[in-house]
């Protein structure tokens, strides 16, 4: 029965820990005004949970130490993070856009195979993209490294990639399923998802469950 209660308690904090994390997105998002907010908010939900999983011996968070890890990871990325995300948003953009028009159109046998590879594209960067943010606040390298290293894993890692793709796929038809999952979790469900995968089969030194590496960054 303790153990019961222990793991209930383990598994309330950790929903806690998401919500004050989707919360806190919103409310920095809006503090840099959404355009200059929003992917410093992204990195650092991640930068949070990556600390969380990095601490299995402390992982009783409080709301005030969420968010106020949360609140220095996003003041550290308010450059870093625009420079990564806007770039590719826009590649990812004009990627669906190019899927968009050759569904609507029809270009005979060509346009078949045309959409089917960019469909495949798009289905690879949806991994990639979260893979990215993963080594991005993992890393203390350069934008090419962790681009490189982002696609490696995708590809090196097909059970992650897997999985991070079942798990969008999912949450997106919890969202459409149940709205209000969604008005309480917001991104934040799917960058924690997606860390955590990660965390159990990409095998990233310093991010895994066994611990044995240091942080490449030399953070604690």
């Amino acid at each position: 029965m303790g153990r019961f209660a222990r793991g209930y308690e383990a598994l309330a904090r950790t929903i806690m820990m998401i919500a004050v994390v989707h919360v806190a997105m919103i409310a920095y998002t809006l503090a840099g005004l959404v355009v200059a907010g929003l992917f410093p908010s992204v990195a650092a939900a991640y930068g949070t949970f990556r600390r969380w999983l990095r601490s299995p011996d402390d992982r009783g968070w409080t709301v005030r130490q969420s968010w106020t890890t949360f609140r220095k990871a996003w003041r550290s990325e308010l450059v870093s993070a625009n420079l990564l995300g806007w770039p590719l948003t826009a590649l990812w953009a004009l990627l669906l856009w190019e899927y968009w028009i050759v569904q609507r159109n029809d270009f005979g046998v060509a346009g078949v195979a045309v959409s089917g590879v960019l469909l495949m594209v798009n289905v690879f960067y949806l991994v990639f993209q979260g893979l990215v943010w993963i080594c991005h606040v993992h890393f203390a390298e350069a934008t090419a490294w962790v681009l490189r290293r982002a696609a490696m894993l995708a590809v090196g890692r097909p059970l992650c990639s897997l999985m991070i793709l079942a798990t969008a796929v999912t949450v997106a038809w919890l969202y459409w399923k149940w709205p209000g999952l969604g008005a309480a979790f917001g991104l934040a469900l799917p960058i924690f998802a997606v860390i955590a995968i990660a965390y159990c089969w990409a095998r990233l030194p310093g991010l895994n469950p066994h611990g044995s590496n240091p942080a490449p960054d030399g953070d604690s």
